[in-house]
């Protein structure tokens, strides 16, 4: 494997000590030679010297042992190389080590020296209060610790900083160790502990792993020798997991600020969402804006691409359609038609879907005409609500007596056409029915043919029980649960999901 290169050191004899000598040394030798030292060389039995023998095959077990070495650092190595997240990546390394060094347990401390995080302590075998109960042991107390402050091991004078692994071999029998390690290692039941230090560039040291031994003992020189081959690897690999991961918490940051805060409370209406970006970060963005006189707004767009230059742009187009449905919110294909022509002129390259609806205030539609002497006593009128969609996914309608799409008329994502024109749609969701607005990334996890995706939805829609379909809220959570069953963050998706419900009360 690169980077293991084992020196073979030479056999101690390269040719038989029975050959013939050369003859300026025949003399010598023969002059020398005693009948003792002629008995040391000759079995009593008379048979051959065998000692050149058992040093080859002490050179090819050796050789053999080798190799096994080499073959468990690939095997471990190559399970390590495919985590994809920090915490994977750390429960593979304490395993690998533990393996490596006959342990059972241990723990590993997350920490850079940086300061920049994540902090983090992950177990193996140990259960959080036992984590908890090691951690009040005194911290100079502790190899691990000491590890991370740059602190000597006990005894050792090379310095601050010097260290890179403490054993402990004996701690219950070892008096200059503090008596509360000593009471906790009793109390979990480890008589013996191997610390080592996680370092690489450009972090610098990025946290210590400890493994933990039943009995007494310590790791022999060739496990040690495995140990550093192995955390070497382990130790460049986290680093670049930790700056994947702080990549991806920063964008996670930047799309938080960009997207709303909360959701706003409008008489009659009742929100909510729910919103998962992929690793490196997506343009799928929502929108619930309250308009004047009590009217709403609501929008789900997807930006192409991903990475920080989609989520960048994903805000500008989002606050650009803010600004337009202030304005002109009345009339979506205005709304969109101005924001298409906005993209056109500043981002040419680039294109987005997105679907805005405009709900009217409540009261806002002309009273039925009565006969005279009739008086119109009923329950809230119906809201109004005028779409217009960009290549967006259809919403949903779901209520007591229907569960359908909304069908919006077919058009073209925005920047894709030279001018984007597209009708709008108007529907009057009933009193109790809730409208589902979501990005195509709900569909596209599920990992299935997009016209199986949407019978999916409209089945996990139609499904919703009667008891929560008042509660946007378990509505949400409700489909998630059946669209996504591995959970909305999951880290093996590059798809952001938007789902967006508006439920309008009774």
């Amino acid at each position: 494997m690169a980077g293991i290169e084992p020196a073979l050191p030479a056999p101690a004899h390269t040719s038989d000590p029975r050959a013939t000598n050369n003859p300026a040394d025949t003399s010598a030798d023969s002059s020398s030679d005693s009948p003792s030292d002629a008995s040391a060389h000759t079995p009593r039995d008379g048979s051959p010297d065998l000692s050149s023998v058992d040093r080859i095959a002490a050179v090819q077990d050796r050789l053999a042992g080798w190799i096994s070495d080499l073959s468990t650092l690939h095997d471990l190595t190559e399970q390590l190389a495919r985590t994809r997240t920090l915490e994977d990546a750390l429960h593979e390394l304490l395993r690998a080590g533990a393996a490596l060094v006959g342990a059972r347990r241990g723990l590993v401390v997350l920490a850079p020296a940086d300061g920049l995080g994540p902090e983090t302590t992950v177990g193996l075998g140990l259960g959080h209060a036992e984590i908890g109960h090691i951690e009040t042991v005194p911290r100079r107390a502790l190899s691990y610790a000491r590890i991370l402050d740059g602190l000597p091991e006990p005894g050792d004078d090379t310095g601050p900083g010097a260290c890179t692994e403490i054993a402990e071999p004996d701690i219950p029998g070892e008096k200059d160790l503090d008596p509360r390690l000593r009471e906790v290692a009793a109390r979990l039941g480890y008589a013996a502990s191997y610390a080592v230090s996680l370092t690489a560039d450009p972090v610098g040291r990025t946290g210590a792993a400890v493994w933990l031994y039943d009995e007494p003992a310590e790791p022999s020189e060739r496990q040690r020798h495995l140990v550093g081959l192995y955390r070497t690897h382990a130790s460049e690999h986290l680093a670049r997991l930790l700056e994947l991961h702080r990549s991806r918490r920063a964008a996670r940051t930047l799309r938080a600020e960009l997207l709303p805060s909360r959701l706003p409370r409008i008489p009659g209406v009742r929100l909510a969402v729910r919103h998962g970006t992929g690793p490196r970060g997506g343009g799928d963005w929502y929108d619930a804006l309250p308009l004047p006189d009590g009217a709403l707004g609501l929008a789900v767009g997807s930006v192409t691409g991903s990475g920080p230059s989609a989520v960048a742009a994903m805000g500008r187009l989002r606050a650009s359609l803010r600004a337009y449905a202030v304005m002109e919110g009345e009339d979506p294909v205005a709304v969109l038609s101005d924001l298409e022509l906005l993209m056109r002129l500043t981002e040419p390259a680039r294109s987005a879907t997105a679907l805005f609806a405009f709900s009217e205030p409540p009261g806002a539609a002309p009273a039925a005409v009565l006969p005279d002497g009739v008086d119109g006593v009923g329950g809230p009128a119906p809201r109004k609500l005028l779409l217009a969609g960009a290549g967006h996914c259809p919403p949903v309608i779901l209520g007591d007596l229907r569960t359908e799409f909304v069908e919006t008329s077919l058009s073209a994502p925005l920047g894709m056409l030279a001018c984007w024109e597209a009708p709008s749609v108007e529907i009057e969701p009933a009193p109790g029915e809730t409208l589902l607005l979501y990005s195509d990334g709900l569909l596209h996890r599920t990992g299935e043919p997009m016209d199986r995706a949407f019978a999916r939805l409209h089945s996990a829609a139609a499904g919703v029980p009667r008891a929560i379909r008042h509660d946007p809220e378990a509505v949400v959570d409700h489909i998630l649960r059946v669209m996504l069953p591995q959970g909305l963050d999951d880290p093996s998706s590059e798809e952001d999901v938007v789902l967006l419900a508006a439920h309008f009360e009774e």
